[in-house]
């Protein structure tokens, strides 16, 4: 088994999902008493946080990288960034190690492909929605189109994802109000909704929604642990 090494603490609450969801994996592909053999390296999100208001890329780029370097030097033999967002510096990872970085628009793209939908609707953080790091690869390289809610509908999508999930804030309110933009985005078409910030999946579940959900932190993990237990050769 290779051991993950996991860039986490963006948030918190979402990080130690990522590792339950990997552990849980192991012990059903395995079974027994085994566990995933994994590294975390995880970061103060209120730094980062700060850097993403302020638009210093660079600056929490350059700490992505040295985590990938930690997580090298530690004795990883793969990296998982545990956030949708910050793979808007994946370049920072792939260039500070020669380890393999499994990308998360890739793991769910590859999700999304297998149930032949080529249209969905995407909850994330203002910078996944509104740039195009994340919605372009998943249009390029695997044929998906992309739907993001209005620009009001975005504001209520970030805040909640800031200032309550990221805290581990839960609340009926907010829940009614993604429903109601995921509801609009599948009358327009939407096929498939994209938890595109791993704090999402605290919220939605697959069951709330009328169309397949795909939830990035599991879809991560999953792919994650498929890396980890590859044979040599396979």
């Amino acid at each position: 088994m290779k051991k993950i090494g996991l860039i986490g603490g963006m948030s918190w609450e979402s990080s130690h999902v990522y590792y339950r969801l990997i552990n849980e994996a192991v012990k059903e592909r395995l079974g027994g008493l085994h566990s995933a053999k994994s590294i975390m390296y995880s970061v103060d999100f209120a730094e980062i946080a700060d850097m993403q208001s302020d638009g210093r890329w660079d600056e929490a780029g350059e700490q992505m990288a040295e985590a990938a370097r930690s997580l090298e030097a530690a004795g990883a033999d793969l990296i998982v960034l545990c956030t949708n967002t910050m793979h808007k510096l994946a370049s920072y990872i792939e260039d500070a190690t020669k380890l393999p970085f499994l990308h998360i628009a890739d793991a769910a793209g590859k999700a999304i492909t297998v149930q032949g939908i080529k249209r969905v609707a995407l909850l994330a953080t203002r910078f996944t929605m509104e740039e195009s790091f994340y919605t372009d690869r998943l249009r390029e390289l695997h044929g998906i189109e992309v739907l993001i809610p209005d620009e009001q509908e975005r504001k209520i999508v970030h805040d909640v994802i800031y200032q309550e999930l990221c805290r581990g804030i839960i609340r009926e309110e907010s829940k009614s109000e993604y429903m109601k933009i995921i509801n609009r985005l599948i009358s327009e078409g939407a096929e498939g909704v994209i938890l595109g910030c791993t704090e999402v999946g605290l919220l939605i579940s697959a069951n709330d929604c009328e169309v397949p959900v795909f939830d990035t932190s599991l879809i991560h993990a999953q792919a994650a642990v498929e890396a980890a237990l590859l044979k040599a050769g396979e």
